[in-house]
Order: structure tokens, then sequence, then C-alpha cells
């Protein structure tokens, strides 16, 4: 299944409290069980002003309508081409 790396522009979530992302984290898995088995959230980065999520999906599509579902916003959904890390350095 293909990979997507979704930016999302959220002012302030750095500074969310663990219940507030409770909530966001409970109503995206809400939402991935009304999608089905065709899109799955790997984990999510959060940074100061944007979270930064790792999905596999079907489709961008399906990544799309994850977010207006669930109300989020999706700045940028990339397709992921590659992963390295270290162990790639060694090749």
């Amino acid at each position: 299944m293909p990979k997507f790396v979704i930016e999302r522009s959220i002012a302030g979530v750095g500074a969310s409290n663990p219940s507030e992302l409770q909530a966001i984290s409970q109503k995206s898995c809400t939402v991935l069980d009304e999608l089905g088995p065709a899109i799955q959230w790997v984990h999510s980065y959060v940074t100061t002003d944007k979270i930064y999520c790792v999905y596999n999906a079907e489709s961008e599509q399906l990544v799309r309508e994850h977010a207006r579902r669930g109300g989020f916003p999706a700045d940028s959904v990339t397709p992921v081409t590659a992963i390295i890390d270290p162990v790639t350095a060694e090749a």
C-alpha cells in the first residue's frame, strides 16, 4: 500500500495537553474505522504549529477524505518515494 506524508497546519498544536492530543487521536481513529482497511495511520510528529502524519493508503483521495471527515487540515499530501536511514549509508 502506498505511503503518504501529510502536513497539517494547526496553530499552537505543540502546546496541546495530553487530553487534547488524545481527543485528536480518537477522532482520527473513529474516521479511520469508518473508512475501512484501505487507509492506516502509522504515526504523527507534533511540532509547534504543525502535525506531520505518516499514513498508508490506497490513494491520496482517501487521505484527503479522512481529513475532510475528521475536520483536519491537509495542507499537503505527498507520496513517499523512498525511505532511507543510517543503514542506507552502509549499502
